[in-house]
């Protein structure tokens, strides 16, 4: 493990005072049972603090960034950018899943495709950062790995909100979502859905589950539409 945590220290750009913490950061509950470490064994403790952590940092980056938007809108901005499935790509960006330890039945069964698992890793991840090397290390993290680029990741993750608006400001039909190809084993399937308006396709995407897919579409659509 020594070697992978080093490598993934590398990718990360910070390197722990404390082993004990990234490797924590990176064990899922069911390693952990299976492993007989007992419920402190597992990252769920670290992800707690690093929830924490990102709703602070990401609510002072939003406050600064956005000085004449008012609460509510600045409240969907954040809600957006540290979902579970925006925590997921952002992690799956930098290659966080192959380093995660997960039980064997877990492991076989999709984990390391899940957002939920892969988002709350990332949380852990952050909060070790946080112990580990302080409040400056935890934002450096965030802003290099979470909050960079956030107006195309705040366009993929509301597309079909997004997308939705268009076509009725366009006064069309509301936007249909059809599942075109269901492919792989169960522990790794892939969904292939095209977006279609008013009959016509206008995007198409896949994802590991069919709202990963459905987001893809709407953000092709709304690119094709844009152009």
């Amino acid at each position: 493990m020594n070697k992978k945590t080093e490598e993934l220290e590398e990718i990360i750009g910070y390197h722990f005072k404390n082993k004990h913490y990234l490797t924590q950061a990176l064990t899922h509950s069911s390693y952990a049972n299976e492993k007989k470490l007992g419920k402190l064994g597992c990252n769920e403790r670290l992800e707690f603090l690093g929830d924490a952590v990102l709703e602070l940092i990401s609510s002072d980056f939003l406050y600064a960034r956005f000085s004449k938007v008012p609460e509510g809108e600045l409240t969907k901005k954040r809600a957006s950018l540290v979902c579970e499935p925006s925590l997921a790509y952002c992690a799956r960006e930098f290659g966080l899943p192959q380093f995660l330890l997960l039980g064997k039945g877990e492991d076989m069964t999709g984990g390391r495709n899940r957002d939920s698992i892969v988002s709350d890793a990332t949380e852990a991840l952050l909060g070790a950062i946080y112990l580990d090397g302080g409040f400056a290390s935890a934002k450096e993290f965030v802003l290099k790995f979470i909050l960079n680029d956030i107006e195309h990741k705040q366009l993929f993750y509301d597309s079909k909100t997004i997308l939705q608006e268009i076509v009725q400001e366009k006064g069309t039909q509301p936007v249909e979502y059809v599942l075109i190809a269901e492919e792989g084993p169960d522990h790794n399937k892939s969904f292939t859905v095209e977006a279609r308006v008013n009959g016509r396709l206008m995007g198409t995407g896949t994802g590991h589950t069919k709202k990963a897919a459905e987001q893809a579409a709407a953000y092709q659509a709304i690119r094709e539409i844009k152009k």
